[in-house]
């Protein structure tokens, strides 16, 4: 009777090892793609933030490439292309990967200043 009290018990010991097993390389794909959405949500937003220096820039006569290059953080200046079309700003760049074998996301944004997309009677 023991031994049959033993075996139950390795056997809900080696159940519990499996699931870990199963478990686990999900929890980690889970998290890159949280990682991965993460970095793609950080170049956009700095992509919208660098389209808006860019329009500024354009607005009072200034660099436009330049002040997009500088509004980016440094990892991503590298990459960007910056373009301007009459006061409408565009920026476009490669969100950074979790991994170097996942495909580039392509992230982009524009921003325009002008007295047709400003506030209206101001």
């Amino acid at each position: 009777m023991a031994s049959a009290r033993r075996g139950d018990g390795h056997g809900e010991l080696g159940q519990a090892s499996v699931s870990l097993v199963a478990i686990v390389p999900a929890l980690v794909v889970v998290a890159l793609a949280a990682i991965q959405f993460a970095l793609a949500g950080h170049a956009a937003l700095s992509a919208a933030n660098a389209a808006r220096a860019a329009a500024r820039a354009s607005y009072v006569g200034a660099d436009v490439t330049r002040s997009a290059r500088r509004a980016l953080p440094d990892a991503l200046r590298a990459g960007a292309r910056i373009s301007q079309k009459g006061d409408l700003a565009e920026v476009t760049l490669q969100a950074p990967r979790a991994l170097p074998f996942l495909p580039p996301i392509p992230v982009s944004a524009s921003a325009g200043l002008g007295p047709d997309r400003g506030v209206g009677g101001g």
